[in-house]
């Protein structure tokens, strides 16, 4: 008759042994972050935002590594910055190794700001400066130097995208990052004038219904965005920065500063703008230098 020897006592695991986690990465601050529960899991929500901002990470992490060399180090502006988990994860993974260069983390609510602040400090983190700002107001703030190398905005609303836009060509920033929300500027732009571009263009039909005015208005945002910054001299990079099953705030901007002006893309989106009875933008939000 076989014997069967007892099962031996498993071991106990480290609670963070399941997330993909670097050398000397922070669990203290994926902890504060409430990313990591105080004992070391991770929840279904905290997973997904967890994944966004890793992702978003290696596309910035490559950016960084290609400026040039400086007694400085690298200088990253994060617009609409929130509780700051992407400026945390980036100086965590990349700037506190480096030993050089300084992230600005802008967020209009004090409250973030404050707290951001009091975790930097907590973690050493000291060369994260946390500005209570509007994205608007930084460009004018004597808090931020005159170049930026990186300007990222991560689900920055409405038309604080195009503010951080407008914010990376004053501060002559060799890279821009975003990934757009909440597009309702051009939205209520095409609702306004509505009833006449019915009767003008058969394209109206494209934006007649409600939910297609809010889509329309966003893919159009967006499409218009990129010709200004290849207009401005940026090469311009789309994709998608998560599955759709994560976020259906997923369209990834990336532009690079190569000083190639393209005459073409202004064409066009004076061109675009004039189709959709939307004029009155080119000397406001997509104003193109001659």
């Amino acid at each position: 008759m076989s014997k069967h020897k007892p099962a031996a006592a498993s071991k106990p695991q480290d609670p963070s042994s399941h997330l993909d986690l670097r050398p000397g990465q922070s669990i203290e601050l994926l902890k504060e972050l409430h990313i990591l529960t105080r004992e070391g899991k991770l929840n279904q929500d905290s997973r997904r935002k967890l994944k966004q901002v890793y992702h978003l990470f290696q596309f910035i992490e490559k950016l960084l590594k290609e400026l040039p060399t400086s007694e400085q180090g690298p200088t990253l502006a994060d617009h609409g910055a929130g509780k700051s988990y992407l400026g945390f994860i980036i100086y965590d993974l990349f700037f506190k190794a480096l030993g050089q260069g300084s992230i600005y983390g802008i967020e209009t609510r004090s409250e973030l700001v404050e707290s951001s602040k009091a975790l930097a400090q907590r973690l050493g983190f000291d060369r994260m400066k946390f500005l209570n700002l509007s994205v608007a107001e930084s460009a004018h703030s004597d808090a931020l130097p005159d170049q930026i190398d990186v300007v990222t905005a991560l689900h920055a609303c409405d038309t604080a995208t195009d503010d951080a836009i407008a914010f990376g060509l004053q501060k002559k920033a060799k890279y821009m990052v975003f990934v757009p929300c909440c597009q309702a500027e051009l939205a209520r732009a095409l609702n306004k004038n509505k009833a006449i571009n019915l009767q003008r263009t058969p394209l109206a039909e494209l934006w007649r219904h409600p939910l297609h005015t809010r889509e329309m208005g966003s893919q159009l945002t967006n499409v218009l965005r990129c010709l200004y910054l290849e207009a401005m001299g940026y090469q311009v990079t789309v994709t998608e920065l998560v599955g759709w099953e994560h976020s259906m705030k997923n369209e990834l901007i990336l532009a690079k500063y190569t000083g190639q002006k393209k005459s073409s893309a202004g064409e066009r989106l004076t061109a675009l703008l004039e189709e959709f009875g939307l004029q009155e933008l080119v000397e406001t939000r997509f104003t193109i230098a001659a």
